[in-house]
């Protein structure tokens, strides 16, 4: 999920359970400007940095355990991370998202649209 600097729901996309997370952050990112781009260790890859970097945004995400060179970044403005938490959260009062009680993707995917329209006219 892609979310503004207010934790409102930009974009998301729906993968396989058994699918990585950064699979689907590249496209989130097409067609978006942005001064940062803030996300967590999982999406710490160099095709994403470079991604990031085309968009002439800054990169924020802190380098795995495992990186043999460690990449810093600013903490200050990671703390704002906690944003897109948040917007889950939200998500997470509706029932029918925190279950996922729908079996088709197109049926779970309407009702994400609607919930995050509900989110953004509070």
């Amino acid at each position: 999920m892609l979310a503004d600097a207010l934790g409102r729901p930009l974009r998301f996309r729906i993968t396989a359970g058994q699918a990585h997370d950064i699979t689907a952050a590249r496209p989130l990112l097409e067609g978006q400007s942005a001064d940062a781009i803030l996300a967590d260790k999982v999406y710490d890859s160099n095709d994403l940095r470079e991604r990031i970097a085309q968009l002439k945004a800054q990169a924020v995400i802190p380098s795995k355990r495992n990186r043999k060179i460690v990449i810093p970044h600013d903490t200050e403005l990671y703390k704002q991370r906690n944003r897109i938490e948040r917007c889950f959260n939200r998500l997470k009062h509706f029932r029918r998202f925190a279950t996922r009680y729908d079996r088709r993707t197109i049926h779970f995917n309407g009702f994400v649209h609607l919930a995050a329209l509900m989110i953004w006219l509070r």
